[in-house]
């Protein structure tokens, strides 16, 4: 995790103005990557008690839409956010626990995959996500 006045210069550079409450979700968001809002709220309560669930929602939304930190939106679960940005990595999540890792571009160069007709779109990006059984879940069964 970046020290303090790292992450500051990382808002700055972004050009916002560096709050607690921006800093305190960084730190969150750094400390366990992959988390839920709910879980960034909870660990920021722990560091500034009197924050709003607001306060930390519109801090995800600004981080995210700065592109700071990477919301991934996986299908039929919360959103879940993570330091790790700048590269073309994927996801890979347990349909059980809902754990979840960090996994390589799928092949090549980004954006990893191509589609057989772009219908125009110069493509950039591919947002993967493979989802399965994490092996604690097997061999719980």
């Amino acid at each position: 995790m970046m020290p303090t006045d790292d992450l500051a210069e990382v808002l700055r550079a972004a050009g916002l103005q560096v709050t607690a409450q921006r800093v305190a979700v960084m730190r969150a968001v750094g400390t366990r990557p992959h988390s839920t809002a709910a879980d960034v709220v909870e660990q920021v309560r722990g560091e500034i008690s009197a924050i709003s669930r607001q306060a930390v929602y519109d801090a995800l939304g600004t981080l995210a839409d700065k592109g700071i930190i990477r919301r991934i939106q996986p299908a039929g679960s919360p959103a879940r956010y993570e330091d790790r940005v700048g590269d073309n990595h994927h996801h890979l999540i347990c349909r059980v626990c809902g754990k979840t890792l960090d996994v390589g571009c799928a092949t090549g160069e980004a954006p990893c995959l191509g589609v057989d007709h772009a219908h125009g779109f110069e493509i950039d990006e591919a947002e993967v996500i493979y989802w399965g059984t994490c092996p604690a879940c097997i061999a719980a069964r």
